[in-house]
Protein backbone atom coordinates (compact mmCIF):
# COMPACT_ATOMS: atom_id res chain seq x y z
CA UNK A 1 0.00 0.00 0.00
CA UNK A 2 0.69 3.51 -1.04
CA UNK A 3 2.16 5.34 2.28
CA UNK A 4 0.22 8.41 0.91
CA UNK A 5 -3.08 6.78 1.25
CA UNK A 6 -3.16 6.99 5.17
CA UNK A 7 -3.54 10.58 5.22
CA UNK A 8 -6.13 10.50 2.08
CA UNK A 9 -7.92 8.11 3.42
CA UNK A 10 -8.19 10.20 7.19
CA UNK A 11 -8.99 13.54 5.14
CA UNK A 12 -11.61 11.58 2.94
CA UNK A 13 -13.20 9.96 5.42
CA UNK A 14 -13.40 13.37 7.97
CA UNK A 15 -14.99 15.59 4.96
CA UNK A 16 -17.57 12.77 5.00
CA UNK A 17 -18.28 12.73 8.92
CA UNK A 18 -18.33 16.54 8.28
CA UNK A 19 -20.97 17.13 5.24
CA UNK A 20 -22.79 14.08 7.27
CA UNK A 21 -22.74 15.72 10.55
CA UNK A 22 -24.09 19.19 9.16
CA UNK A 23 -26.81 17.72 7.46
CA UNK A 24 -28.17 15.39 9.19
CA UNK A 25 -29.39 16.88 12.54
CA UNK A 26 -31.60 13.76 14.11
CA UNK A 27 -28.31 11.73 14.77
CA UNK A 28 -27.22 11.91 18.07
CA UNK A 29 -23.70 13.47 17.99
CA UNK A 30 -21.82 10.77 19.52
CA UNK A 31 -22.47 8.61 16.96
CA UNK A 32 -20.22 10.76 14.93
CA UNK A 33 -17.53 10.43 17.58
CA UNK A 34 -17.86 6.78 17.62
CA UNK A 35 -17.58 6.59 13.59
CA UNK A 36 -14.52 8.66 13.51
CA UNK A 37 -12.85 6.34 16.40
CA UNK A 38 -13.61 3.19 14.08
CA UNK A 39 -11.71 5.57 10.81
CA UNK A 40 -8.84 5.99 13.02
CA UNK A 41 -8.50 2.80 14.21
CA UNK A 42 -8.41 1.48 10.95
CA UNK A 43 -5.81 3.74 9.46
CA UNK A 44 -3.63 2.88 12.48
CA UNK A 45 -4.13 -0.48 11.37
CA UNK A 46 -3.12 0.19 8.08
CA UNK A 47 0.32 1.46 8.46
CA UNK A 48 1.34 -1.95 9.38
CA UNK A 49 0.36 -2.32 5.46
CA UNK A 50 2.59 -0.23 3.97
CA UNK A 51 4.91 -1.04 1.19
CA UNK A 52 8.01 -1.03 2.38
CA UNK A 53 9.69 -0.77 -0.96
CA UNK A 54 8.03 3.16 -1.17
CA UNK A 55 9.51 3.78 2.38
CA UNK A 56 12.70 5.31 0.57
CA UNK A 57 13.28 8.82 1.98
CA UNK A 58 14.53 9.17 -1.66
CA UNK A 59 11.68 7.88 -2.86
CA UNK A 60 9.35 10.97 -1.99
CA UNK A 61 6.84 13.00 -3.82
CA UNK A 62 9.28 15.27 -5.18
CA UNK A 63 11.68 15.38 -1.85
CA UNK A 64 8.36 16.35 -0.11
CA UNK A 65 7.22 13.29 2.15
CA UNK A 66 8.90 10.81 3.58
CA UNK A 67 7.98 7.42 4.46
CA UNK A 68 10.81 6.03 6.25
CA UNK A 69 10.31 3.83 9.33
CA UNK A 70 10.74 6.95 12.01
CA UNK A 71 7.69 8.76 9.81
CA UNK A 72 5.81 5.20 10.37
CA UNK A 73 6.13 5.00 14.06
CA UNK A 74 4.83 8.30 14.81
CA UNK A 75 2.29 8.43 12.40
CA UNK A 76 1.22 5.21 14.47
CA UNK A 77 1.91 7.05 17.79
CA UNK A 78 -0.21 10.20 16.20
CA UNK A 79 -2.85 8.22 15.20
CA UNK A 80 -3.00 6.12 18.99
CA UNK A 81 -3.38 9.75 20.55
CA UNK A 82 -6.06 10.79 18.50
CA UNK A 83 -7.96 7.34 19.19
CA UNK A 84 -7.62 8.05 22.79
CA UNK A 85 -8.68 11.89 21.97
CA UNK A 86 -11.71 11.13 20.70
CA UNK A 87 -13.28 8.75 23.46
CA UNK A 88 -12.42 11.41 25.31
CA UNK A 89 -14.51 13.98 23.55
CA UNK A 90 -17.10 11.42 23.39
CA UNK A 91 -17.06 11.61 27.37
CA UNK A 92 -16.87 15.44 27.36
CA UNK A 93 -19.88 16.92 25.22
CA UNK A 94 -21.89 16.82 27.81
CA UNK A 95 -20.28 19.68 29.01
CA UNK A 96 -19.15 21.26 25.59
CA UNK A 97 -22.75 21.87 24.72
CA UNK A 98 -23.68 23.69 28.05
CA UNK A 99 -21.43 26.49 26.61
CA UNK A 100 -22.12 26.66 22.98
CA UNK A 101 -24.97 28.96 21.88
CA UNK A 102 -27.55 26.80 20.00
CA UNK A 103 -31.25 26.03 20.16
CA UNK A 104 -31.20 21.94 20.14
CA UNK A 105 -28.47 20.71 22.86
CA UNK A 106 -27.07 18.14 20.64
CA UNK A 107 -26.28 20.52 17.67
CA UNK A 108 -22.71 21.86 17.42
CA UNK A 109 -20.56 19.49 18.81
CA UNK A 110 -20.51 16.93 16.41
CA UNK A 111 -17.83 18.84 14.29
CA UNK A 112 -15.14 18.75 17.05
CA UNK A 113 -14.63 14.73 15.69
CA UNK A 114 -13.89 15.84 12.21
CA UNK A 115 -11.58 18.41 13.38
CA UNK A 116 -9.43 15.78 15.82
CA UNK A 117 -9.37 14.05 12.36
CA UNK A 118 -8.34 16.71 10.44
CA UNK A 119 -5.33 18.23 13.30
CA UNK A 120 -4.16 14.11 13.22
CA UNK A 121 -3.78 14.23 9.21
CA UNK A 122 -1.84 17.63 9.36
CA UNK A 123 0.34 15.67 12.17
CA UNK A 124 0.80 12.82 10.34
CA UNK A 125 2.13 14.89 7.45
CA UNK A 126 4.37 16.38 9.39
CA UNK A 127 6.05 13.17 10.70
CA UNK A 128 6.86 12.90 6.59
CA UNK A 129 7.95 16.15 6.32
CA UNK A 130 11.48 16.42 4.63
CA UNK A 131 10.68 19.87 2.94
CA UNK A 132 10.09 23.05 4.09
CA UNK A 133 7.34 23.94 2.26
CA UNK A 134 5.65 20.82 3.59
CA UNK A 135 6.52 21.29 7.24
CA UNK A 136 5.20 24.62 6.81
CA UNK A 137 1.47 23.55 5.09
CA UNK A 138 1.39 20.73 7.30
CA UNK A 139 1.93 23.15 10.77
CA UNK A 140 -0.55 25.46 9.63
CA UNK A 141 -2.94 22.70 9.28
CA UNK A 142 -2.52 21.44 12.33
CA UNK A 143 -2.18 25.29 13.83
CA UNK A 144 -5.69 26.63 12.30
CA UNK A 145 -7.74 23.77 12.96
CA UNK A 146 -5.91 23.94 16.90
CA UNK A 147 -7.24 28.03 16.58
CA UNK A 148 -11.07 26.71 16.28
CA UNK A 149 -10.64 23.87 18.59
CA UNK A 150 -9.11 25.73 21.37
CA UNK A 151 -12.14 28.36 21.17
CA UNK A 152 -14.58 25.67 21.05
CA UNK A 153 -16.50 26.57 23.94
CA UNK A 154 -17.66 29.87 22.88
CA UNK A 155 -20.09 30.22 25.34
CA UNK A 156 -16.97 29.95 28.17
CA UNK A 157 -14.99 33.18 28.29
CA UNK A 158 -12.40 31.11 29.17
CA UNK A 159 -12.19 29.35 26.29
CA UNK A 160 -12.50 32.37 24.15
CA UNK A 161 -9.32 34.32 25.85
CA UNK A 162 -7.62 31.08 25.55
CA UNK A 163 -8.22 31.06 21.63
CA UNK A 164 -7.56 34.65 21.01
CA UNK A 165 -4.02 34.92 22.62
CA UNK A 166 -3.59 31.10 21.07
CA UNK A 167 -4.52 33.08 17.62
CA UNK A 168 -2.35 36.16 17.76
CA UNK A 169 0.96 34.09 19.11
CA UNK A 170 0.42 31.65 16.92
CA UNK A 171 0.52 33.68 14.13
CA UNK A 172 3.53 35.59 15.76
CA UNK A 173 5.03 31.88 15.19
CA UNK A 174 4.10 30.73 11.95
CA UNK A 175 5.65 34.87 10.69
CA UNK A 176 8.95 33.73 11.94
CA UNK A 177 8.58 30.66 10.78
CA UNK A 178 8.21 31.63 7.37
CA UNK A 179 10.98 34.40 7.21
CA UNK A 180 13.01 31.59 8.66
CA UNK A 181 12.74 29.35 5.66
CA UNK A 182 12.60 32.02 3.47
CA UNK A 183 16.16 33.17 4.88
CA UNK A 184 17.38 29.63 4.39
CA UNK A 185 16.14 29.30 0.87
CA UNK A 186 17.68 32.66 0.09
CA UNK A 187 21.46 31.62 1.08
CA UNK A 188 21.18 28.00 0.38
CA UNK A 189 18.69 27.98 -2.66
CA UNK A 190 17.06 24.82 -1.65
CA UNK A 191 14.18 24.07 0.95
CA UNK A 192 14.66 20.16 0.88
CA UNK A 193 16.28 18.94 4.10
CA UNK A 194 18.33 16.22 2.48
CA UNK A 195 20.00 18.70 0.16
CA UNK A 196 20.69 21.36 2.67
CA UNK A 197 22.88 18.95 4.82
CA UNK A 198 24.56 18.05 1.35
CA UNK A 199 25.34 21.32 0.43
CA UNK A 200 25.99 22.57 4.35
CA UNK A 201 28.70 19.48 4.54
CA UNK A 202 31.07 22.09 1.71
CA UNK A 203 29.56 25.66 2.80
CA UNK A 204 31.79 28.79 3.46
CA UNK A 205 31.69 29.71 7.04
CA UNK A 206 30.79 33.14 5.93
CA UNK A 207 27.40 31.90 5.38
CA UNK A 208 27.23 30.58 9.32
CA UNK A 209 25.57 34.16 10.47
CA UNK A 210 22.39 33.77 7.82
CA UNK A 211 22.02 30.38 8.47
CA UNK A 212 22.25 30.63 12.15
CA UNK A 213 19.19 33.24 11.44
CA UNK A 214 17.21 31.80 9.12
CA UNK A 215 17.61 28.13 11.86
CA UNK A 216 17.10 30.37 15.12
CA UNK A 217 13.77 31.75 13.60
CA UNK A 218 12.42 28.40 12.51
CA UNK A 219 13.28 26.80 15.73
CA UNK A 220 11.59 30.02 17.13
CA UNK A 221 8.61 28.71 15.58
CA UNK A 222 9.06 25.14 16.50
CA UNK A 223 9.37 26.42 19.95
CA UNK A 224 5.90 27.78 20.11
CA UNK A 225 4.23 24.22 19.17
CA UNK A 226 6.93 22.65 21.56
CA UNK A 227 5.67 25.09 24.36
CA UNK A 228 9.76 26.09 24.87
CA UNK A 229 11.01 28.85 26.46
CA UNK A 230 10.73 31.96 25.64
CA UNK A 231 7.28 30.73 23.79
CA UNK A 232 5.38 29.22 26.50
CA UNK A 233 3.75 32.40 27.79
CA UNK A 234 0.65 30.65 25.49
CA UNK A 235 0.83 27.42 27.32
CA UNK A 236 -1.01 28.16 30.92
CA UNK A 237 -4.05 30.10 30.18
CA UNK A 238 -4.31 27.99 26.72
CA UNK A 239 -4.43 24.78 28.83
CA UNK A 240 -7.03 26.17 31.30
CA UNK A 241 -9.50 27.62 29.08
CA UNK A 242 -9.52 25.32 26.47
CA UNK A 243 -11.97 22.09 26.84
CA UNK A 244 -9.83 19.38 28.00
CA UNK A 245 -9.86 16.54 25.48
CA UNK A 246 -8.07 19.20 23.28
CA UNK A 247 -5.55 20.60 26.14
CA UNK A 248 -4.43 16.66 26.15
CA UNK A 249 -4.00 16.88 22.55
CA UNK A 250 -2.15 20.05 22.31
CA UNK A 251 0.08 18.62 25.50
CA UNK A 252 0.86 14.97 23.63
CA UNK A 253 -0.13 14.79 19.81
CA UNK A 254 1.12 18.90 18.99
CA UNK A 255 4.33 18.38 20.86
CA UNK A 256 5.19 14.82 19.39
CA UNK A 257 4.83 15.96 15.64
CA UNK A 258 6.73 18.98 16.59
CA UNK A 259 9.60 17.65 17.97
CA UNK A 260 9.89 15.02 14.60
CA UNK A 261 10.17 18.17 12.85
CA UNK A 262 12.81 19.41 14.98
CA UNK A 263 15.05 16.33 14.59
CA UNK A 264 14.33 16.49 10.59
CA UNK A 265 15.83 19.85 10.75
CA UNK A 266 18.61 18.67 13.09
CA UNK A 267 19.32 16.01 11.09
CA UNK A 268 20.52 17.89 7.65
CA UNK A 269 21.54 21.52 9.62
CA UNK A 270 23.83 19.64 11.45
CA UNK A 271 26.03 17.92 9.13
CA UNK A 272 28.42 20.79 9.48
CA UNK A 273 30.94 20.28 12.28
CA UNK A 274 31.34 23.70 12.83
CA UNK A 275 27.80 24.90 12.79
CA UNK A 276 26.61 22.08 14.93
CA UNK A 277 28.51 23.28 17.91
CA UNK A 278 26.61 26.75 17.54
CA UNK A 279 23.52 25.20 17.14
CA UNK A 280 23.43 22.54 19.98
CA UNK A 281 24.68 25.38 22.29
CA UNK A 282 21.61 27.12 21.84
CA UNK A 283 19.21 24.32 21.91
CA UNK A 284 21.44 23.65 25.18
CA UNK A 285 20.87 27.01 26.55
CA UNK A 286 16.93 26.76 25.69
CA UNK A 287 16.69 23.08 27.11
CA UNK A 288 17.85 24.06 30.60
CA UNK A 289 15.83 27.47 30.61
CA UNK A 290 12.90 25.62 29.71
CA UNK A 291 13.30 22.85 32.54
CA UNK A 292 13.70 25.28 35.29
CA UNK A 293 10.99 27.84 33.88
CA UNK A 294 8.24 24.86 33.63
CA UNK A 295 9.05 23.26 37.21
CA UNK A 296 9.55 26.18 39.04
CA UNK A 297 6.62 27.60 37.95
CA UNK A 298 4.76 24.60 38.59
CA UNK A 299 5.36 24.17 41.76
CA UNK A 300 2.72 27.28 43.58
CA UNK A 301 -0.40 25.73 41.19
CA UNK A 302 -3.54 25.28 42.69
CA UNK A 303 -5.22 24.34 39.44
CA UNK A 304 -4.68 21.32 38.42
CA UNK A 305 -4.90 21.86 34.62
CA UNK A 306 -2.07 24.54 35.04
CA UNK A 307 -0.27 22.73 36.95
CA UNK A 308 -0.06 20.01 34.14
CA UNK A 309 0.54 23.04 31.43
CA UNK A 310 3.83 23.98 33.53
CA UNK A 311 4.79 20.27 33.53
CA UNK A 312 4.44 20.23 29.88
CA UNK A 313 6.78 23.16 29.90
CA UNK A 314 9.33 21.12 31.90
CA UNK A 315 8.85 18.03 29.97
CA UNK A 316 9.75 19.50 26.36
CA UNK A 317 12.93 21.36 28.31
CA UNK A 318 13.87 17.39 28.84
CA UNK A 319 12.87 16.72 25.06
CA UNK A 320 14.72 19.27 24.05
CA UNK A 321 17.87 17.95 26.38
CA UNK A 322 18.01 14.83 24.22
CA UNK A 323 18.03 16.92 21.01
CA UNK A 324 20.64 18.90 22.33
CA UNK A 325 22.59 15.59 22.93
CA UNK A 326 22.13 14.17 19.40
CA UNK A 327 25.58 14.16 18.83
CA UNK A 328 25.66 11.21 21.30
CA UNK A 329 23.90 8.78 18.71
CA UNK A 330 21.37 7.35 20.96
CA UNK A 331 19.16 10.87 21.49
CA UNK A 332 16.87 10.18 18.61
CA UNK A 333 15.43 6.98 19.66
CA UNK A 334 15.44 8.39 23.67
CA UNK A 335 12.96 11.22 22.44
CA UNK A 336 10.70 8.55 20.76
CA UNK A 337 10.54 6.80 23.89
CA UNK A 338 10.46 9.55 26.27
CA UNK A 339 7.11 10.67 24.09
CA UNK A 340 5.36 7.54 24.00
CA UNK A 341 6.03 7.51 27.85
CA UNK A 342 4.63 11.10 27.93
CA UNK A 343 1.64 9.60 25.53
CA UNK A 344 0.68 6.93 28.44
CA UNK A 345 1.23 8.93 31.51
CA UNK A 346 -0.46 12.62 30.26
CA UNK A 347 -3.16 11.09 28.54
CA UNK A 348 -4.23 8.64 31.58
CA UNK A 349 -3.93 11.95 33.75
CA UNK A 350 -5.90 13.78 31.64
CA UNK A 351 -8.39 11.52 31.60
CA UNK A 352 -8.89 11.39 35.03
CA UNK A 353 -8.86 15.35 35.21
CA UNK A 354 -11.48 15.38 32.39
CA UNK A 355 -14.53 12.91 34.50
CA UNK A 356 -13.46 14.53 37.90
CA UNK A 357 -13.68 18.51 36.51
CA UNK A 358 -16.79 16.80 34.81
CA UNK A 359 -18.45 15.56 38.03
CA UNK A 360 -17.04 19.21 39.71
CA UNK A 361 -17.58 21.81 37.42
CA UNK A 362 -13.70 22.95 38.33
CA UNK A 363 -10.34 21.83 37.81
CA UNK A 364 -9.10 23.21 40.80
CA UNK A 365 -6.80 20.86 43.21
CA UNK A 366 -9.07 21.58 46.05
CA UNK A 367 -11.70 19.26 44.59
CA UNK A 368 -9.87 16.34 44.01
CA UNK A 369 -9.36 16.21 48.32
CA UNK A 370 -10.64 12.86 49.43
CA UNK A 371 -10.80 11.26 45.64
CA UNK A 372 -9.18 8.26 47.14
CA UNK A 373 -11.99 7.20 49.32
CA UNK A 374 -14.78 8.38 46.68
CA UNK A 375 -13.27 6.72 43.62
CA UNK A 376 -10.16 4.65 44.75
CA UNK A 377 -9.74 2.92 41.17
CA UNK A 378 -9.72 6.50 39.41
CA UNK A 379 -7.26 8.27 42.67
CA UNK A 380 -5.42 5.10 42.05
CA UNK A 381 -5.02 5.65 38.17
CA UNK A 382 -4.30 9.34 38.72
CA UNK A 383 -1.33 8.57 41.15
CA UNK A 384 0.25 6.11 38.16
CA UNK A 385 -0.04 8.61 36.18
CA UNK A 386 1.94 11.83 38.28
CA UNK A 387 4.23 8.93 39.31
CA UNK A 388 5.06 8.16 36.08
CA UNK A 389 5.78 12.37 35.10
CA UNK A 390 7.57 12.42 37.68
CA UNK A 391 9.63 9.83 37.05
CA UNK A 392 9.56 7.09 39.77
CA UNK A 393 11.15 3.40 38.98
CA UNK A 394 8.99 1.22 38.00
CA UNK A 395 6.57 3.40 35.90
CA UNK A 396 6.91 4.20 32.11
CA UNK A 397 8.24 7.78 32.87
CA UNK A 398 11.37 6.36 34.81
CA UNK A 399 13.15 5.09 31.36
CA UNK A 400 11.72 7.71 29.67
CA UNK A 401 14.12 10.18 31.79
CA UNK A 402 16.92 7.42 32.03
CA UNK A 403 17.05 7.01 28.28
CA UNK A 404 17.71 10.85 27.78
CA UNK A 405 19.73 11.38 30.79
CA UNK A 406 21.95 8.67 29.27
CA UNK A 407 22.28 10.43 26.20
CA UNK A 408 22.92 13.53 27.62
CA UNK A 409 25.58 11.98 29.82
CA UNK A 410 27.07 10.42 26.69
CA UNK A 411 27.29 13.71 24.82
CA UNK A 412 29.06 15.16 28.09
CA UNK A 413 25.97 17.71 28.80
CA UNK A 414 26.96 17.31 32.26
CA UNK A 415 25.87 21.18 33.43
CA UNK A 416 22.21 20.11 31.56
CA UNK A 417 22.16 16.89 33.40
CA UNK A 418 22.65 18.38 36.85
CA UNK A 419 19.28 21.35 35.65
CA UNK A 420 17.69 17.95 34.89
CA UNK A 421 18.45 16.31 38.19
CA UNK A 422 16.96 19.57 39.97
CA UNK A 423 14.10 19.62 37.83
CA UNK A 424 13.31 15.75 38.83
CA UNK A 425 13.18 17.39 42.19
CA UNK A 426 10.79 19.87 41.79
CA UNK A 427 8.66 17.43 39.55
CA UNK A 428 8.25 15.18 42.77
CA UNK A 429 7.42 17.95 44.66
CA UNK A 430 4.40 19.10 42.56
CA UNK A 431 2.97 15.82 41.03
CA UNK A 432 2.96 14.71 45.12
CA UNK A 433 0.23 17.57 46.11
CA UNK A 434 -1.92 15.59 43.98
CA UNK A 435 -1.61 12.62 45.81
CA UNK A 436 -1.52 14.38 48.84
CA UNK A 437 -4.76 16.10 47.85
CA UNK A 438 -6.47 12.67 47.09
CA UNK A 439 -5.57 10.44 50.06
CA UNK A 440 -4.29 12.84 52.70
CA UNK A 441 -7.17 15.67 52.78
CA UNK A 442 -10.46 15.80 53.26
CA UNK A 443 -12.59 17.31 51.10
CA UNK A 444 -15.09 19.81 52.88
CA UNK A 445 -19.20 19.92 52.20
CA UNK A 446 -18.38 22.85 48.95
CA UNK A 447 -15.62 21.33 47.82
CA UNK A 448 -16.65 17.35 47.88
CA UNK A 449 -18.22 15.23 44.35
CA UNK A 450 -21.79 15.65 45.26
CA UNK A 451 -22.93 12.89 43.15
CA UNK A 452 -21.41 9.60 41.82
CA UNK A 453 -18.85 9.85 39.86
CA UNK A 454 -20.19 8.27 35.98
CA UNK A 455 -17.80 7.28 33.32
CA UNK A 456 -18.75 4.69 29.94
CA UNK A 457 -17.63 1.55 29.68
CA UNK A 458 -15.25 2.28 26.91
CA UNK A 459 -13.70 5.43 28.59
CA UNK A 460 -13.10 3.17 31.78
CA UNK A 461 -11.53 0.91 28.93
CA UNK A 462 -8.96 3.18 28.03
CA UNK A 463 -8.40 4.49 31.33
CA UNK A 464 -7.49 0.89 32.41
CA UNK A 465 -5.52 -0.12 29.40
CA UNK A 466 -2.94 3.06 30.25
CA UNK A 467 -2.64 2.29 33.78
CA UNK A 468 -1.93 -1.34 32.51
CA UNK A 469 0.38 -0.05 29.59
CA UNK A 470 2.02 2.44 32.24
CA UNK A 471 3.27 -0.31 34.35
CA UNK A 472 3.85 -3.16 32.38
CA UNK A 473 6.42 -0.97 30.33
CA UNK A 474 7.70 0.46 33.32
CA UNK A 475 8.94 -2.95 34.28
CA UNK A 476 9.91 -4.43 30.92
CA UNK A 477 10.17 -1.03 28.28
CA UNK A 478 11.89 -3.54 26.00
CA UNK A 479 8.81 -3.83 23.33
CA UNK A 480 8.28 0.13 22.81
CA UNK A 481 12.03 0.60 22.64
CA UNK A 482 12.09 -2.63 20.13
CA UNK A 483 10.05 -0.36 17.64
CA UNK A 484 11.97 2.83 17.53
CA UNK A 485 14.36 3.18 14.36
Amino acid sequence: MNPILLEAVLVCYAFLLLLVEAFNSRMPRRYFGWAAVVGTTVVFFMTFFVDSSKMNPEAGYYGFYAADTLAILFKRFILLVSVCVLIMAIEFAPVLVRYLPVEKPDAGSGEMYSLVLFACAGMMWMASAQNFVMIFVSVELVTITFYVMVAMMRGNRASLEAGIKFLILGAIATSLNVYGIAWIFGTLGTTELPEIGAILQSIDSSLFPSLLFGFGLIFAGISFKVAAFPFQFWVPDVYQGAPTPVTAFLSVGSKASAFVVLMRVLESMLSNSELSSKILFMLSLVAGVTILMGNLSAIPQTNFKRLLAYSSIAHAGYLLMGAASIVSGNSGPAIAYYLMAYLISNMLAFGVLLVVGKSTGSDELVHFNGLGKKSPWLATALTLAVLSLAGLPFTVGFFGKFFIFSSALQAQQFILVGIGILGIGCGFYYYLKVIRAMFWLPASKEQSISSPIEISKPYAVMLILLSISLIIFGVYPEPIFNLIP
